[in-house]
């Protein structure tokens, strides 16, 4: 998809992201993004936000509380030796 929309440069070069554009990528208040230059071009990345990739992201494994509990288990008797 692509979408192009105008906006100006205001006091202290902060730049207003239209609803659309912000709508596009998933970019909510309070999100954290990256902002780079490459090619001359300014580029904003919206970082996903973990929890939201938990609770809202696609699923792709299924595990029980007891798998979740011996395999923690077994990685803190590895790394403290035990």
């Amino acid at each position: 998809m692509s979408l192009t929309i105008k906006t100006r440069v205001g006091r202290k070069n902060t730049i207003y992201i239209p609803k659309a554009i912000a709508e596009a990528v998933g970019l909510r208040e309070g999100d954290i993004v990256t902002i780079s230059v490459k090619n001359g071009k300014i580029v904003i990345e919206v970082i996903p936000n973990p929890f939201d990739l938990a609770l809202r992201g696609s699923k792709f494994a299924e595990t029980t509380f007891e798998e979740f509990e011996r395999e923690s288990e077994e990685m803190q008797s590895e790394l403290f030796k035990e």
